[in-house]
Order: C-alpha cells, then structure tokens, then sequence
C-alpha cells in the first residue's frame, strides 16, 4: 500500500509541459524553411514574370504577401497537429477538460501580432498602389502618376471581338500587332468600340478595362524581349473565349523598323481610318464596318455582327 502511494506521489505533482514553447520550437524551422523556399526558389518563378516593371512589381508583393502570409498558415496547422496529439482524449473518456477561463499573456500577444502584421500589410499595400510601380491597371483618363520623358502611346481599341492598335506617333496606322521595344516606358491608351472588355497583357502585368467613350491609361515599362498574351478578362458576348491575340517586345531597333515599315505598309487604310482620338463613337464613323471588313480585320466597327459580318466559328 505504501508503494502504491510512493508510485502515486510523482504522478500527482508531475507538471503540465509548457505547450507553448513546444508549439513555438515546432513552429518556427517550419516557417523559416517555408519563407526560405518561397522567397528563393518559388518566388523568381511566381506569375506574372519580370517582363515588365508593372510585372516585376506585382511579383514583388505576392512573394511579400506569401513570405507573410506562409507562417501564419502554418501556425494554424502547428497548432492543430499539436493539439490532436497531445491533448486527444483515451478512448471511452466522457470527463469534461479543465474549465479554462482565458489567458492574459496568449490574448495580448494575439492582439499585438494580429494588429502589427494587419498595419504592416496596410501600410505596405498603399505605398504599392501611389508608388509607379502599381500603374499596370487602368488609371482612369486623368492618371495620378505619369512616368517621365515622352512614352511611346498604344492605343488599344476593343470590340467584338478581337484587339487593335493604334501608333498615334507613326502615323496613326492601326493594326492586330502589339509589337513594344524594350527599355522604353509604354502608355496604353485602352477604349471599347462597343461594350466592355478588359485588355490583359499578362506578361507585362497590365490589365485595364476596355469602357466605351472612356479612356483607360496604364503604364508599363518592357525590361525584356519576348514574346506577350493577350486576352480579354472581362465577359464581352458569345466568343469572348476566342478574343486573345499574340503581341512581342523587340529591340529598339527591330521597333522602329517594323514601325516604319506597317506605317509604309498601312498608309492607304490609315487614310480612311477615322482621326486619331482618344474615344470613338462608331455610329458617327460611315462606314467603319466596312473598312474592317474590307481590311481583313474581323471586327465589326463598333457595331454588332449581322450576316454580313459574321465570324468564322473559332
């Protein structure tokens, strides 16, 4: 009986493990191996690339918002995985835990990281969105920011359902091909002839929607040749699916040589193109359908495809 109670005795003051200092040794080579992975191996490859400034800023944040995000997710999981282990409960025990009624230390570092990591994030997000490097999404016809020197000016019109561009510095020549050199700070000039569409050039981190007599600006600079997707991000009609094309990022050289060259090449239509403006309105243009049609252009000018016009089935 004595033994018993001898045995007993180290059993009933044996002391609860501190959990929290376990869940922490637990949790932080998971986080610091996790972040290391994120920023260094993933991170360089993560969308939308590095093609552009727009782009290579955009990179930027998510891998901050992954590198930030990452411990906090694994936390949770730490904590969950400790807690189905060491606090399970045997089979067949119907006992009730120990009333806990709240733990001062646990509720004021919650608060603090919450409230720390939340301003962080906060205040990072806004230097991003007033600082250049955020212009790769529509700015509105009166941008707040506008990059230094003279940018070459894109204009991309939109409309059922396909891109063209406008060089309003050559000539005003329009065309399906983006082609951008590299090195050199870009303005998009984004409209709609008919309803909404969204240009998203994905390589480049620009994506800004296309409003009918709206005039959308976003600015990019191209750090790299290659080549450029381009999709409609915004439901437009029944082969929205099938608006994409492909543009490329040259050498300054390579640009200004096919630049002149299409500009040489289009000069008979560009002379029957409307002035180059910064908002059209189709029903006031005679004949715009007519020219796309006849230009081998598969737009409808602004208008809605009839018979006529109708496209090939993609």
């Amino acid at each position: 009986m004595a033994a018993a109670q001898e045995a007993a005795a180290p059993a009933a003051g044996r002391t609860e493990p501190n959990h929290g200092l376990r869940i922490f040794l637990i949790w932080l080579p998971l986080a610091l191996a996790a972040d290391l992975l994120l920023w260094f191996v993933y991170g360089p490859h993560m969308p939308p690339g590095r093609m552009s400034t727009s782009a290579a800023s955009q990179q930027f944040d998510i891998r901050v918002m992954s590198v930030m995000g990452a411990p906090v997710m694994l936390f949770v999981l730490t904590f969950a995985g400790y807690s189905f282990i060491s606090w399970r409960t045997a089979e067949g025990d119907q006992e009730d835990g120990p009333p806990i009624e709240g733990n001062t230390r646990v509720q004021i570092s919650w608060i603090t990281v919450t409230t720390i990591l939340v301003l962080s994030l906060f205040g990072f997000g806004f230097y991003e969105l007033v600082t250049p490097a955020g212009a790769g999404a529509g700015e509105g016809p009166s941008p707040i920011w506008a990059p230094g020197g003279k940018p070459l000016v894109v204009q991309v019109i939109a409309q059922q359902w396909l891109f063209t561009y406008r060089y309003p510095q050559y000539g005003g020549f329009e065309t399906t091909a983006l082609v951008l050199p590299v090195g050199q700070e870009v303005q998009f000039n984004v409209t709609s002839l008919d309803v909404i569409h969204s240009f998203w050039a994905y390589q480049l981190g620009v994506k800004a929607d296309a409003n009918p007599q709206v005039n959308n600006v976003a600015f990019t600079k191209p750090l790299h040749t290659g080549g450029v997707t381009v999709r409609c991000a915004e439901l437009c009609g029944l082969w929205h699916g099938a608006m994409f094309d492909y543009g490329r990022v040259v050498s300054v050289p390579a640009f200004k040589s096919w630049a002149q060259a299409t500009k040489i090449k289009m000069a008979k239509i560009t002379k029957t193109l409307p002035a180059y403006s910064l908002v059209y309105y189709p029903n006031e243009i005679k004949g715009l359908a007519k020219f796309y049609y006849e230009a081998g252009l598969p737009g409808a000018g602004g208008g809605f495809y009839g018979n006529q016009y109708y496209p090939d089935e993609p």
